[in-house]
């Protein structure tokens, strides 16, 4: 393949050599430094190009925080028509001299000087490789360095990113002057509503022999370690990572992954419903939530479209994986509820997936002649014949008080030792006892819907919530829809 040869009258070629390994260096670069009389920029940069320059190459430096100097030596040159290549790292159009090469033409009125910008591997491109697959979907670069743009644009500019859910690539993160900024990025990230668990990788001096390749989280992200030489990627809320690399889909709703997926692909109801968790997320008050607990309250609110939920849906610390962990060791096989209503509402594809079976006994023969023979009510006989037999189920409430409550008594006595409890009874009379009720028992794992409010439908809900919690971290609810 014929090399380009570069026409070098009265023309200045603005070039990004990549981030800093010669094989990052593109063929049409490689063929302008070889042809240029005058190379202008950064002398820590000349080293990365000096087996493409001629001997009797002139290398200009103008030092640091010289880039107008640059631009105005760089064109002057090109006026007597020496063959004049400046350089950039990266990508000379990204953060580097190609605009300010044009701004200068023009105010110097060097009308005569045409301008040719050659494209090079930008930091963050060959960040996110060595990274993995970060930059799937949509991407956006934001610099840190507050030096030629205000601070409080930055922040909105970050703002922004979080809240339009971008992989978000920093530059110029942080060095010995500006120490506080990528601290202050991170805050507002986690404000925006921007998980903890996160996936961010970095690269320090990408594609030199210094090269450092860190895969992590936004919550761990050891801020002492990065300087000016590295590249910080955030991942989006679809971000994963998978054996050390970070990766991120191509599309919200993730392609399957196996034969059995193929043939089960996201439903309408699913996308709309990953949707729909994705903007209730958005509008909580407290982003910064625990997993288990944020995913129990997404369902509810999901459910309800209450957002009063985010204050009184009450998970004990780890509740939802200590229970969701029963269901995948083989200890958890039942679910007892209190009404139908609430087996009607738990997913039977989430049951057959799991071998797991949802029963409610007050259509049980048994109930009624019970109730009568002992006073109680229907719900209360149901849950002392599900405890004869099921003591060690999962128990949700979704309707009576007095079922909650005859299941705190059974476990007083050491009868019942539930795998947890959904406590979510609906309605005015002994409702707000019977949650305080089951309280106490904190070797129990529980979810309770604090107050007068519940109901059938937020009991099967939050029991859907359990069975695919293994769904949360990549925010795909509704795989059983």
């Amino acid at each position: 393949m014929p090399q380009k040869t570069f026409k070098h009258m009265n023309r200045i070629i603005v070039a990004g050599i990549g981030p800093g390994s010669p094989d990052d260096i593109t063929p049409a670069v490689q063929a302008a430094l070889r042809e240029a009389d005058v190379v202008v920029g950064y002398k820590y940069y000349f080293r990365f190009i000096e087996p493409f320059l001629r001997d009797d190459c002139q290398c200009i430096d103008t030092g640091m925080r010289r880039e107008r100097d640059r631009a105005a030596q760089a064109l002057q040159l090109a006026a007597t028509g020496r063959r004049v290549v400046v350089i950039s790292s990266g990508d000379a159009g990204i953060y580097g001299m190609a605009p300010l090469i044009y701004e200068m033409g023009k105010k110097e009125g060097a009308e005569d000087i045409q301008i040719e910008v050659l494209p090079g591997i930008s930091a963050f491109q060959k960040a996110g490789a060595l990274l993995g697959a970060p930059l799937g979907h949509d991407v956006c670069l934001i610099s840190l360095s507050d030096l030629m743009t205000p601070w409080a644009l930055i922040e909105r500019r970050i703002r922004a990113a979080a809240a339009g859910d971008f992989v978000t690539a920093i530059y110029n993160p942080r060095s010995h002057e500006r120490y506080w900024q990528l601290y202050r990025l991170r805050e507002l990230m986690l404000q925006e509503g921007r998980s903890e668990q996160t996936p961010v990788g970095y690269v320090r001096q990408a594609g030199r022999n210094e090269q450092q390749v860190v895969v992590t989280t936004l919550g761990a992200l050891c801020i002492e370690d990065i300087d000016m030489f590295t590249v910080v990627i955030i991942g989006n809320s679809q971000t994963y990572v998978a054996d050390g690399k970070m990766i991120t889909p191509r599309g919200y709703y993730r392609q399957p992954e196996s034969a059995d997926e193929e043939n089960c692909p996201p439903t309408t109801g699913q996308q709309i419903m990953m949707e729909s968790f994705r903007r209730i997320e958005s509008e909580l008050k407290t982003p910064n939530l625990p997993l288990g607990h944020k995913w129990a309250l997404l369902h509810a609110i999901h459910t309800t479209a209450d957002f009063d939920m985010e204050r009184i849906l009450r998970t004990d610390n780890g509740a939802v994986e200590a229970i969701f962990n029963k269901v995948k060791d083989g200890a958890l096989r039942t679910i007892v509820t209190d009404v139908t209503m609430v087996v009607s509402g738990i997913r039977k594809g989430a049951l057959a997936r799991l071998g797991i079976e949802a029963k409610c006994f007050l259509h049980d023969p048994r109930v009624a002649e019970m109730a009568r023979q002992e006073g109680i009510t229907r719900t209360q006989a149901g849950i002392r014949l599900a405890v004869e037999e099921h003591p060690q189920a999962l128990f949700a409430f979704g309707n009576a008080p007095t079922a909650l409550m005859e299941l705190c008594h059974l476990m007083r006595q050491g009868k019942a030792q539930p795998a947890g409890i959904i406590a979510a009874p609906v309605g005015f009379v002994h409702v707000e006892e019977s949650k305080h009720m089951v309280k106490p028992f904190t070797s129990v794992p529980k979810i309770i819907v604090e107050g007068r409010k519940g109901g059938s439908n937020l009991a099967a809900t939050l029991c859907n919530a359990i069975l695919c919690f293994d769904d949360a971290e990549l925010l795909q609810p509704g795989r059983d829809v």
